[in-house]
This record gives structure tokens, C-alpha cells and sequence, in this order.
């Protein structure tokens, strides 16, 4: 770490727990955020302005007027730009010291494999139950943990799913294959946007403990945040005996 890196990371550096070692993991480390919208937007600024060493910025959808209000990485600037061109531009200036690799497409589940066994972690910050199946699937095959997070209206969720923990829930443990069918969308239902704020800055907090190595992660717990009475809840998660990803033969 050079001098220009120690007073950039000076806060960082004095907390303890965290402390010189890991930044420097967090400096040498590579994050995949899928999906740049309300949740990816806080994560992937928080990321970059603590010095992850390389984000791989994943988002098929281009920026609208209507994203604003609460997609915050993005500028009136770049409405009708690509979300991880106009990111990668904000997180660039941010922090130039970083890599920002941007991949405009939905990845394939083979693409998505190849990322994920490159990715320290995984944060999915993606709108639809059926990318977060596929994520958590192949989070458990290559065993990288996965920071996801979801909110609507005034409500959040956010837990990690670690598959390098054994008897660790993963993410279809708690949802089945069936939760698309009631799938609702902030187009529909609304949503506050410094929810979003909240919930995308608790998965950074997740990420960054990953990273660095320290603390107790939100692993076999789920966080529920009320906004409109500002209550927040914990679930403790178990792994279901059921769950065909957890006790597949590939995995098990």
C-alpha cells in the first residue's frame, strides 16, 4: 500500500478489526454487483470508495428519467446511456484507482459461473426472484458467498448465503420456485428510495466484512427493515432438509 493509499484509507485502516490487513485484502479483492438500479447503486458506490481492487459491473438496462429518484450511481446526464457505462463513469470518478470492468448483457449461466469463480462475492442486487435462483445456484457450486438484498414500498430483506459454510441456508431455502408467481416490482408498488439507500449500504457493510475478513456475517440471518415504523427484525435461517439446491448430489 503506497502513501497516497493509507491516507485515502486512513478510516478504514484505524477501525479496529479491520485495520491495515484488511484493506489490503479489500484492495487485492474482486466483487461481482449484478444489477445497477436502487440497490446496486449505493453498494457499488460504497465498494469503489473503499477500494475494492476490481468490480465487475453486470446490468442489461439502459438509464430512464423515472430511475432517478432513487438510482443514485446514475446522472440526468446519461438517461438513455447504459446503467454500467453511466456506473462505471460515476465510480471511475470517484475513485480512479480501481478497476471497473462493465458487462451490458444478462449473463448466461455459464458466463455467470466463469464470473462467479473469478468473484471474491457475489452481491445481487437484481429485481426478479428468477436471476436470484440462478445466482444462488451457482453461488453454491463455485462456493462464493452471495450478498442479496430486496425491497418494496417501505420494506427490505437482506441476508448472505455463504456456501463455504457447511450447514449454511442458501437463498432457496428461504424462497421457493414459486415466489415469481407473486413477484411485485417497484413500477408497480412503489418504493422509498432511501430504503433502497439503506438496504444497498447494509450489503456493502456484508461485503466489505467478506472482504476483510472480520466480524459476523448476516449469514443464517435474515434482516427485515420496516421504514414507515422503523422497526427492524432478525430472523435466524436454518437449511432446509428439502432444499434441492443445498442437498443436490453436486454439492452435498
Amino acid at each position: 500500500m503506497n502513501d497516497e493509499q493509507l491516507l485515502r484509507y486512513s478510516r478504514h485502516i484505524l477501525l479496529p478489526h479491520f485495520d491495515i490487513t484488511g484493506q489490503q485484502r479489500v484492495l487485492e479483492s474482486r466483487v461481482l454487483v449484478i444489477g445497477l438500479g436502487g440497490l446496486g447503486s449505493p453498494v457499488a458506490l460504497y465498494l469503489a470508495a473503499a477500494g475494492v481492487g476490481h468490480l465487475v459491473l453486470v446490468d442489461d438496462d439502459k438509464v430512464e428519467l423515472t430511475n432517478l429518484q432513487r438510482q443514485i450511481v446514475h446522472r440526468q446526464a446519461t438517461v438513455g446511456k447504459s446503467k454500467t457505462s453511466s456506473a462505471a463513469a460515476t465510480l471511475q470518478s470517484l475513485n480512479d484507482t480501481i478497476k471497473v470492468e462493465t458487462i451490458d448483457h444478462r449473463l448466461s449461466e455459464p458466463e455467470l459461473r466463469d464470473q462467479a469463480t473469478l468473484a471474491d462475492v457475489i452481491v445481487d442486487c437484481t429485481d426478479n426472484f428468477s436471476s436470484r435462483f440462478l445466482m444462488n445456484r451457482i453461488s453454491k457450486q463455485t462456493k462464493t458467498p452471495m450478498v442479496s438484498a430486496a425491497a418494496i414500498r417501505w420494506e427490505g430483506h437482506v441476508s448472505v448465503y455463504d456456501a463455504r459454510q457447511a450447514d449454511a441456508p442458501c437463498y432457496r431455502c428461504l424462497y421457493d420456485d414459486n415466489a415469481g408467481d407473486i413477484q411485485q416490482s417497484c413500477a408497480e408498488s412503489g418504493v422509498l428510495s432511501p430504503l433502497l439507500g439503506m438496504m444497498g449500504s447494509i450489503q456493502a457493510i456484508e461485503a466489505l466484512k467478506l472482504l476483510a475478513k472480520t466480524g459476523a456475517s448476516l449469514s443464517g440471518r435474515l434482516l427485515i427493515v420496516d421504514a414507515l415504523s422503523m422497526q427492524i427484525r432478525e430472523i435466524t435461517l436454518k437449511q432446509d432438509p428439502a432444499c434441492p439446491v443445498c442437498h443436490d448430489n453436486e454439492n452435498s
